[in-house]
């Protein structure tokens, strides 16, 4: 019996006690445990498939991740709320060094279980603030290339009245909404909007249904930030601009997807893996690691739509995306609830 189980057998410490106390006894002396350059072991958790666009950002940065060596690499999908603290008290219990997942609808709960382990990491989506000494918080923060996808719209609408179909109109979409907005704003301040949110975040069905009820009341231009609306805007014969994933070549959206706001996970995934690897991992708010000057968001190639858009409406899009990313031009954050204007 080596000493660590001698430790346990005489004093009757359970393996999880140990350790966290270990843990909260090096946290105290100013740092998580370090790991060094070899492989940590990670875990991702998430309540959709991994093909549902916003855990598929997070599940192509870890994979990546894994794939360059950098770490172990397991996940666990479709896991509901009333299931995920179980899942995510079993990673912990078998050796994870860093969890990424979404905690949106389990604030709570899922701090209480990052306090239980305080030498793990975890990176959690969440509207609220970090937690402890290793709770961090990332959210979707693409509200920059919604700006420039809204004043390209704001060229390209003719009836000058433009659609917006959303999941539920929480502030990691409210913000996108008024970027776009107030992007296609800046070119025409007399444009309206419809706005509905479905209440659903993958109802393709019904996305569709409420797109086709917004064309039908007169939109010629959509923003579908959900699966569905894509499909109703090349039956109605209208354009479209995409949202997190590159719509145009991923849901069906060549020549009716004009570009899309893309969310990268990437510099995110690869700051937080650094950190554990170094023992230097804080309860920290990512957000900015998921905007255009960390290199998380950006706009995605206009493809066949090129040459259709005007050079200096592209010309402007690019200069006003260099003093985003250069930190010279701020795009308005507001995450309460759009409302349509006709």
């Amino acid at each position: 019996m080596d000493l660590t189980s001698k430790i346990l057998a005489k004093t009757s410490l359970t393996r999880r006690k140990f350790v966290a106390g270990m843990a909260t006894s090096a946290i105290a002396f100013g740092a998580m445990p370090a790991f060094g350059a070899g492989k940590i072991k990670v875990a991702g958790i998430y309540t959709q498939p991994i093909q549902q666009k916003w855990d598929a950002r997070l599940h192509l940065a870890l994979d990546a991740a894994a794939k360059r060596g950098e770490i172990d690499y397991s996940f666990a999908e479709k896991v509901s709320n009333t299931d995920y603290v179980r899942v995510l008290r079993e990673y912990c219990e078998n050796g994870v060094q860093l969890v990424v997942g979404e905690a949106f609808g389990i604030s709570k709960e899922a701090r209480k279980v990052a306090d239980d382990y305080p030498d793990i990491a975890f990176l959690m989506g969440d509207p609220f603030k970090p937690h402890g000494s290793n709770f961090s918080v990332f959210d979707n923060y693409i509200h920059e290339p919604c700006y420039l996808m809204g004043i390209i719209a704001g060229h390209m609408s003719k009836e000058k009245k433009i659609g917006m179909v959303g999941g539920y109109p929480i502030g990691e979409v409210n913000r996108l909404f008024h970027a776009f907005m107030n992007g296609a704003r800046s070119v025409d301040p007399t444009i309206e909007f419809k706005v509905t949110f479905i209440g659903s975040w993958y109802d393709p069905p019904k996305a569709k249904e409420a797109a086709i009820a917004q064309i039908e009341a007169g939109v010629d231009i959509m923003y579908a930030e959900r699966a569905g609306v894509v499909d109703a805007c090349r039956e109605k014969g209208i354009l479209a601009f995409g949202n997190v994933n590159d719509m145009n070549k991923e849901e069906n959206g060549t020549d009716v997807v004009v570009t899309s706001a893309l969310w990268h996970m990437e510099s995110a995934i690869g700051h937080a893996i650094e950190r554990v690897k170094a023992g230097t991992f804080s309860a920290e708010e990512y957000h900015h690691w998921t905007m255009m000057t960390k290199g998380g968001a950006s706009l995605a190639p206009y493809y066949e739509f090129d040459s259709k858009i005007p050079a200096d409406v592209k010309s402007q899009v690019a200069g006003l995306a260099t003093e985003i990313t250069a930190g010279k031009f701020t795009v308005e954050i507001n995450d309460v609830e759009p409302k349509s204007t006709f």
